[in-house]
């Protein structure tokens, strides 16, 4: 019995278990995974492993898929904000061109990777000058995928203009980055390029459900807005609450999103507004740090939420500029560590101005 019993849990060469099955057609692992299938973080279990599972930016999957499909691959450089689907879609495409094994016709270095002038000069230039053999895959140029390509240095950039030129008749970079700026532009101009942007609130929302279901995950539809509303456009983020919260409660609810991320609810962004612009400043200062401490809030997320409110309500623009401009400040002392009783106290007294500008204006 023991004999049969390893022999179903052996997985394949390229580490697919054979218990593996389909959810609703997408070619992605299933709720009834492997033994320790509950142990894989779902940002990796439910990655896109086509193009067409691929949840936003239709017009950049379908360009890529299409030049894919034509074998006119180009280099390519794919930027844009973390979770937005950059290195989901180079992987499929990589599955597309190569199949299953893939793995052995692309080399992949990312941010975690030492990778200065002498990676690109050795490692990457030893694997983009070797011939490829494709055994039946649709192509014989081989991919040089590059994460997190923004890291590397401005010598190991300048050195990788010339290996992009000199092997592209068998091998194809891609190239990854949130910030492009921080790429030369002599790579930039060898590269077609593609912004991903944050995704759409109703690609998130799809998304989630179909996660929803595959886990069989008990989620009120307050609790899923909550997941979108924090995610902020990154479906990597929208995962790892997801599972974060069911791990920590088994119904998830608003409530149990807003504590186990630690943002402060919307009920309470909507009384510490209320007191800043109604209490005097001493007993707006003693609520305002009293629920602060209870909850454990950030003073930084309060002022974050606090400014979203802002332009909610109706005020003058004068008075709206000045008030945004402080709390823009706050924020800005903040992430140089000053201490959090003076910034609340510069919070309190940015609206007691902006409430004395409102009583002149009225006037």
């Amino acid at each position: 019995m023991s004999e049969a019993i390893a022999v179903m849990d052996i997985d394949d060469d390229n580490g697919n278990n054979e218990d593996e099955k389909s959810v609703e057609g997408k070619n992605v692992a299933g709720p009834a995974d492997a033994p320790d299938g509950k142990a894989i973080p779902w940002v990796e279990k439910f990655r896109p492993k086509s193009l067409a599972d691929v949840a936003a930016h239709r017009d950049i999957v379908d360009t890529i898929d299409k030049l894919t499909s034509e074998n006119r691959l180009p280099h390519l450089l794919l930027y844009g904000p973390p979770g937005t689907g950059k290195t989901s879609t180079i992987l499929a495409v990589a599955r597309k061109l190569y199949g299953t094994n893939y793995h052995n016709m692309i080399l992949e270095l990312n941010a975690s990777d030492d990778r200065g002038i002498d990676v690109v000069r050795q490692q990457i230039q030893d694997f983009a000058s070797t011939q490829s053999f494709s055994f039946g895959a649709k192509a014989s140029v081989k991919l040089v995928l590059l994460d997190e390509a923004d890291a590397m240095t401005k010598d190991a950039q300048f050195a990788l203009r010339r290996v992009i030129e000199k092997y592209t008749k068998n091998t194809r970079f891609a190239l990854i980055c949130n910030h492009v700026n921080k790429i030369i532009p002599a790579l930039q101009s060898r590269c077609t390029r593609f912004r991903f942007a944050p995704l759409d609130n109703v690609h998130v929302t799809e998304r989630l459900r179909y996660v929803i279901e595959a886990e069989r995950l008990d989620v009120t539809e307050s609790g899923l807005a909550a997941l979108v509303r924090l995610c902020t456009g990154d479906m990597r983020k929208a995962l790892n609450i997801l599972q974060s919260t069911h791990m920590a409660s088994q119904h998830i609810t608003e409530e149990a999103v807003y504590l186990c991320t630690g943002n402060p609810l919307p009920k309470d962004i909507e009384q510490i507004s209320f007191w800043l612009l109604n209490e005097p400043f001493s007993d707006s200062f003693k609520r305002i740090y009293e629920i602060k401490t209870r909850k454990g809030l950030a003073l930084v997320d309060i002022v974050r939420e606090v400014t979203l409110f802002v332009f909610k309500i109706k005020m003058p623009s004068d008075v709206r500029v000045q008030l945004v401009n402080d709390l823009a400040d706050i924020e800005y002392r903040m992430s140089f560590g000053c201490n959090d009783k003076l910034q609340l106290g510069s919070l309190i007294s940015s609206f007691t101005r902006a409430r004395s500008a409102l009583v002149a204006a009225a006037q």
